[in-house]
């Protein structure tokens, strides 16, 4: 297989939900009017918490400054795993779990840590360009590696990474992060770019008018159900990640739904923000996914990870990953309830 190292240098954000009208203005320029900008990579991603950012440096220069946004201290390059050749973007989707042995594993084990962005055509494996030459060296053995300059793939040139380096001991990786199940289901989409204009009202809507703080300790509302929307618009390709009732707001015939119209349940993973220095936290999670051959898309964001599974695998994901984690104390929230795991 290739891995493809793109040529976006990008930057990942958080921006506070009290501040993402000042950047509204920012925000749909690059998600609705792309060819006014030199942006070829945005992803948009609201949870409970905040709205994550990860954009180009051309498409970070769209965002005015403000104390309301955080930028993680780090560039970042999108890696892709491509099967059979061809552009990183109209590849058949590998899954988190395809890759999870052959890439997400081995940078844990060499102390790189990675931030993960799964779409609906393909999954992209942030990683800090400082570390390249280290994840080139691991990955080289198992891959064709190839960067994309200037819109063409070309071999990539091994970046000094020789003399000294030390095959690390592999070791178990214990889940020591609480994970918890909102109750809503999740639908992984796309449209055809031709159609956003006839539904960019209602993406508007959903994106920065319909939930944010006025969900927040709503009477009547579901406890476990949370709020969770990402919209990606990466080299003219849109991937959208939303709740069921948010997918009935949407005309028939507008989203791409696969032949199973599969919804997906969500594993948060975090009772406090992760942070971007720790390794191995995908790896945790997509390892024994791996081994039980479970599908799965996973979406990092700024404080937290999530991953996206089969509802009928819920289950399994936690009697699997817990088994790693019996030296901590874990829980899962499944419906409201908090279920201490075996």
């Amino acid at each position: 297989m290739e891995l493809h190292i793109l040529e976006h240098s990008l930057k990942v954000a958080s921006i506070e939900k009290e501040g993402i009208q000042i950047c509204t203005h920012g925000l749909i320029k690059l998600a609705f009017l792309a060819s006014k900008t030199r942006c070829k990579f945005f992803s948009l991603t609201e949870t409970p918490e905040d709205y994550t950012i990860i954009v180009d440096e051309e498409g970070f220069k769209e965002l005015p400054e403000s104390e309301h946004i955080s930028v993680a201290d780090a560039t970042w390059l999108a890696l892709n795993v491509v099967s059979g050749g061809g552009n990183a973007s109209n590849s058949q989707p590998i899954g988190v779990t395809k890759i999870a042995k052959s890439v997400i594993a081995p940078l844990a084990d060499h102390n790189i840590s990675v931030f993960m962005l799964s779409t609906y055509q393909t999954d992209f494996i942030l990683v800090r360009e400082r570390d390249l030459p280290m994840v080139m060296h691991t990955l080289s053995s198992e891959f064709t590696l190839l960067r994309v300059i200037n819109g063409e793939t070309v071999a990539a040139h091994n970046l000094g990474v020789t003399n000294g380096f030390v095959k690390p001991k592999l070791v178990p990786r214990p889940i020591i992060h609480p994970l918890s199940s909102p109750s809503n289901m999740f639908c992984v989409t796309s449209l055809d770019p031709d159609t956003l204009p006839s539904v960019a009202t209602l993406l508007m809507d959903v994106m920065f008018y319909s939930g944010g703080l006025k969900d927040t300790g709503a009477s009547g509302e579901d406890s476990s159900h949370i709020r969770f929307f990402s919209f990606s618009l990466i080299e003219g390709y849109i991937s959208l990640v939303m709740d069921e009732q948010t997918t009935q707001r949407f005309p028939n015939n507008v989203l791409f739904t696969s032949a199973s119209g599969e919804l997906w349940k969500m594993v948060r993973i975090g009772g406090q923000p992760l942070g971007f220095d720790e390794c191995g936290i995908v790896a945790q999670i997509s390892e024994p996914l791996a081994t039980a051959d479970i599908p799965a898309y996973y979406i990092s964001t700024f404080k937290f990870d999530h991953a996206l599974v089969r509802d009928d695998a819920l289950y399994h994901v936690f009697s699997k990953v817990s088994k790693l984690g019996k030296h901590f104390k874990h829980y899962y929230t499944v419906s409201g309830n908090d279920t201490p795991s075996s």
